[in-house]
């Protein structure tokens, strides 16, 4: 057998897939927004937005800056919490985040 190739993995539940997950699940909770009311935003089923932060989907860079701007959060404060390991600030933990607005 030979070596996997070095570069991007192709897992869905790799660190860096679950910490976005993590960030966008934060910082739509951020928003005060549930699964259903975002998705209502963006004019897609619930299963949409539960499918990518649950890490079942991921996102393409389209549909990322349109659930930024569906929660009112600059797509690009997102991208450098992420580049950062920061945490999006949510209304139930304060303590040790970042804060997206």
């Amino acid at each position: 057998m030979t070596s996997a190739p070095r570069g991007i993995g192709k897992s869905v539940h790799s660190p860096d897939q679950a910490a976005f997950c993590e960030l966008m699940t934060g910082a739509r909770k951020a928003a005060g927004l549930t699964q259903h009311a975002l998705a209502h935003r963006l004019k897609k089923p619930q299963s949409f937005v539960a499918k990518y932060e649950g890490g079942e989907r991921r996102l393409d860079v389209v549909e990322f800056v349109a659930i930024a701007r569906a929660l009112d959060v600059d797509p690009l404060k997102l991208m450098t919490i992420l580049l950062s390991g920061g945490k999006v600030k949510s209304p139930r933990s304060r303590r040790n985040a970042t804060e997206v607005s």
